[in-house]
């Protein structure tokens, strides 16, 4: 069984992805009891894109994110650095296109997208903070940027179950719907040493990212944050449903 650590080796991140790639759609349903398919919803209503605009959407493993895009005619690139999950994806919807790369260092030219996404894929880059700029560069000035990634739960006792449930838990049923559950310690290590709500959101400033929100799901489960490109606006989004509109604070050094 292949599992990766903390440290985030690519070799490791993705073979070890590679290895769960035929059921990792599956497991991800069983996981997350459903919700999964409503936090995607959620990330395609906040993307906003139209027809003829053209999308970048990061860490997609099979293309499971991609779809909805693709099926309402947008021009979608899923992109992921385990050929094994690409491959899966490809067999599945030869329509979209599945490109092999590296998060930290986009094989795209500078103002490619007019929007771009990354779901649940973020917290395994060795280096987020780069990915966020890469996000940057390829995406074009105005464009948008929309991130779902595990978070920490804002009420205490909940954060406590929740965090039984990702250590004891979900290894054990895992064990039970996966061909690889070392995979899932991983992930479930990985999301408990994920940062906050509010350490994202300072990332993404600090890269260069402007109008930064974030929504809590499932109880701070997951957030869903959202950014913009400096330079000239699109059309955008209502931003009611947003909860906290982010203040980037200046940190020195």
């Amino acid at each position: 069984m292949n599992r990766a650590s903390l440290e985030k080796r690519p070799d490791e991140v993705a073979t070890m992805f590679d290895d769960v790639a035929p059921k990792y759609d599956v497991v991800n349903d069983v996981l997350s009891m459903g919700q999964t398919r409503r936090w995607r919803r959620i990330v395609v209503d906040a993307m906003d894109v139209k027809v003829g605009q053209k999308v970048l959407d990061l860490a997609a493993g099979t293309g499971t994110s991609s779809e909805p895009y693709a099926d309402a005619g947008v021009d979608v690139v899923a992109c992921d650095f385990s050929l094994g999950m690409l491959k899966v994806g490809k067999r599945r919807r030869p329509d979209i296109d599945f490109i092999a790369g590296d998060a930290t260092n986009l094989p795209f030219a500078d103002n490619s997208f007019d929007a771009s996404t990354i779901s649940f894929g973020l917290r395994n880059v060795v280096e987020p903070r780069k990915a966020l700029e890469e996000m940057l560069r390829v995406t074009k000035p105005g464009g948008r940027l929309v991130i779902a990634e595990f978070s920490h739960p804002v009420v205490p006792l909940w954060r406590n179950l929740y965090t039984e449930y990702l250590m004891r838990a979900l290894p054990a049923i895992a064990t039970k719907v996966s061909s690889n559950p070392d995979a899932y310690v991983y992930l479930a290590e990985s999301i408990r040493a994920w940062p906050d709500q509010d350490h994202l959101a300072q990332w993404l400033s600090d890269a260069g990212w402007t109008d930064i929100t974030y929504r809590n799901l499932s109880g701070g489960i997951v957030a869903v944050h959202r950014a913009q490109k400096p330079g000239e606006h699109r059309e955008s989004v209502p931003v009611a449903k947003l909860r906290r509109q982010i203040k980037p604070r200046h940190q020195a050094g």
